[in-house]
């Protein structure tokens, strides 16, 4: 048995590297609200967490009506959709297209000249007369300098498009629908960043929604915020009272400020990333990166041999062969069953014949992992909550593959958030299609805020 002690004792040692205390959580969410106050700051260069200006300056208030476009771009798959609004009930139709790897890597002109066209198309299919307004959701970065303008900082997955990085992006689907022949006339009133449609498409049935939270391949937070705590907004606000503020909460820690959670397996992982010690949060939580914590763990153990017998077999030797979707299925079930870890290991990773105490192993470490990921995200959560002086009544937006996907996520942040808040109001509600219905309540709320005008 002393050898069966040792092992075990050098099991849990790794994994308790991933507990986060009660402790923890409450120093993550104040060195998060920290870097919040310095974002909005007019010095705001100095937080990591950017805290950009999205200028949409309300919620839904239920009295938004009409036909609203949306635009979404985000990725190989791009959508055009027509939405109505009546009664605060929302009706849409939807055209998918794909984006080929062709036209994403030419000029700027070729790859808008195209998103013009499935635009115009799908206008004249819907036999739309009149010019309707259009939210434009654009998933890359972006330096937004009003709602209807904003310059492309660079491009991200796979994007390679010439000429649009430093270029207001809003203006270059404005000129490729002006290159058409008169057949088609749009008014981009909008651009909206997916956090933010998130919050907006469950703000039209919920007033309280003041925040959005994604929690899929990545991880991001806006908010609805008072302008005065806005120090750095530029010009004139008007007679407007509040903001939309998207954190940006991924790059939080890039500063070092969360180095005492990082473990080995986190470095490992930063190792050999693309972009080394950028977006820490986000890669301690979101699922681009779960899948591949486990990985090196498991690589750890095996080579004490604690897992697999000692032998490095399967799959486990390439880099980001265990996918997220994994850890999801392994946490299936009650702690005893292990059939789906078991038949992870067995067809997903080509383990031959993992003994019980190797399905036993697996398990435990998804969960140390997902725990962990769960708990820093209540601690941002919490952080954005106590801001905004919400924690007797608020609503938070969720999507995100992550968050509806993992059987246990949603309700391990709800008990980390019991912890820190006790008897708090603060309620998740799933929100769908940010991008699409999201876009054109955005839409919606500026044609209203501009009719008042």
């Amino acid at each position: 048995p002393r050898r069966e002690e040792m092992a075990r004792v050098t099991k849990e040692s790794i994994l308790r590297k991933f507990v986060i205390t009660k402790d923890d959580m409450e120093k993550v969410s104040n060195r998060l609200r920290k870097d919040f106050e310095e974002g909005l700051s007019k010095d705001d260069h100095k937080s990591c967490v950017k805290m950009l200006i999205t200028f949409v300056h309300s919620l839904p208030d239920g009295s938004e009506e009409g036909d609203f476009l949306a635009l979404d771009l985000g990725g190989s798959n791009f959508r055009v959709l027509l939405i109505n609004i009546k009664d605060r009930q929302i009706t849409q139709e939807v055209k998918k297209s794909q984006l080929t790897k062709d036209l994403i890597t030419q000029t700027q002109e070729v790859l808008f000249d195209h998103i013009a066209s499935e635009v115009a198309t799908f206008v004249k299919e819907k036999k739309i007369q009149e010019t309707l307004p259009l939210g434009f959701t654009f998933s890359f970065p972006v330096k937004q300098n009003s709602l209807t303008s904003g310059v492309l900082l660079h491009w991200t997955k796979d994007f390679k498009s010439t000429g649009a990085v430093g270029e207001d992006v809003c203006q270059l689907l404005r000129e490729a629908i002006q290159r058409r022949p008169n057949d088609v006339d749009i008014d981009v009133v909008a651009l909206v960043n997916d956090t933010t449609g998130t919050q907006m498409a469950l703000g039209i049935d919920d007033p309280e929604c003041y925040i959005g939270l994604i929690l899929g391949t990545g991880t991001n937070a806006c908010y609805l915020e008072q302008l005065d705590n806005v120090k750095k907004f530029p010009g004139n606000s008007g007679d407007h009272k509040e903001v939309i503020i998207n954190t940006e909460w991924g790059a939080f820690g890039e500063d070092g400020s969360i180095d005492e959670y990082i473990t080995p397996f986190d470095e490992a992982l930063n190792a050999f990333s693309e972009n080394k010690k950028q977006q820490q949060y986000e890669k301690m939580i979101s699922g681009k990166y779960l899948g591949e914590i486990v990985r090196q763990v498991c690589l750890k153990l095996i080579d004490s041999g604690l897992f697999l017998e000692g032998q490095p077999s399967g799959n486990f030797k390439k880099q980001e062969a265990f996918k997220t979707s994994y850890v999801s299925d392994i946490e299936n079930g009650e702690e005893s069953n292990l059939l789906d870890a078991k038949r992870v290991l067995k067809d997903e990773m080509g383990i031959d014949n993992p003994t019980e105490e190797d399905c036993r192993t697996i398990r435990e470490v998804c969960t140390a992992v997902s725990i962990r990921a769960a708990r820093l995200a209540a601690a941002g959560v919490v952080s954005l909550v106590r801001k905004i002086g919400k924690v007797k009544k608020c609503t938070v937006a969720v999507d995100g593959s992550l968050y509806k996907c993992h059987p246990h996520f949603k309700f391990i942040m709800k008990a980390s958030m019991e912890e820190m808040e006790p008897g708090n109001g603060i309620t998740m509600k799933e929100s769908q299609d940010g991008s699409g219905k999201g876009a054109a309540m955005v839409a919606a709320v500026a044609t209203r805020l501009a009719a008042k005008k």
